[in-house]
């Protein structure tokens, strides 16, 4: 079942890059919420009470109700954080996207691999997890907080693909060919190559021929 979370939320009238440091030095982050057909509406949240709420959760698998100006609050995902990219801990802006309990949403949710694969525990191999999140399309309510995927009895040189993964009451859209994981044979250490050691060879010498007796460049032979 998705997780819930809440969070007070106001309007806001100015935008743009310079109301927007504004509000961070105010101890806010700048946001948006859209969705429905509605008109993007620019909210502000406080700094402190967003990233209490983010702690403990996934931010992109939970429902949050948003309180806007004290009305009742609307359920949304969070459909982007944008973080300082020297301080990821600031956050810079936050994106929700407005949900209806009715109405089947498309997210990411995470893919956990649980177990120890047999080609790992006894023969060496490496598990290689390369597909982390599934595309799935599902009602709010029934949204899962991650997926779990068993690898116990994988061997060396097989995989689990996306068709091999179900979700009740969600609808993948992956391609089922999709390698999910697979376990890869342990690397062996090759034998360095012996190089044959040459004797460098002797320098050739380049000089100018001797000329013959009586053949040089502008010698003249004794008269008799």
């Amino acid at each position: 079942m998705a997780q819930q979370a809440n969070l007070q939320a106001a309007t806001r009238s100015d935008t743009g890059k310079g109301a927007a440091r504004s509000l961070r030095r105010e101890g806010k982050v700048p946001g948006v919420i859209y969705g429905h057909g509605r008109a993007p509406e620019a909210l502000t949240v406080e700094t402190a009470a967003l990233n209490k709420m983010l702690v403990g959760i996934s931010a992109g698998t939970t429902i949050v109700d948003v309180a806007i100006d004290g009305r009742a609050p609307v359920k949304a995902l969070i459909r982007e954080i944008q973080r300082d990219a020297l301080r990821p801990a600031q956050i810079l802006h936050l994106d929700l996207y407005e949900v209806r309990a009715d109405e089947k949403v498309t997210l990411e949710v995470p893919v956990h691999l649980v177990g120890v694969p047999d080609g790992v525990r006894n023969f060496g191999g490496v598990l290689d997890h390369s597909l982390r999140d599934l595309e799935i399309e599902v009602l709010p309510a029934d949204i899962p907080e991650h997926v779990e995927l068993d690898v116990t009895a994988l061997a060396i040189g097989h995989s689990l693909f996306v068709r091999d993964i179900t979700i009740a009451k969600a609808r993948i859209l992956n391609d089922p060919d999709t390698p999910v994981c697979t376990v890869v044979a342990p690397r062996t250490e090759e034998a360095p190559a012996v190089v044959e050691e040459v004797a460098p060879a002797e320098p050739e010498l380049i000089r100018k021929p001797k000329p013959e007796e009586g053949e040089g460049e502008g010698e003249t032979k004794p008269k008799a």
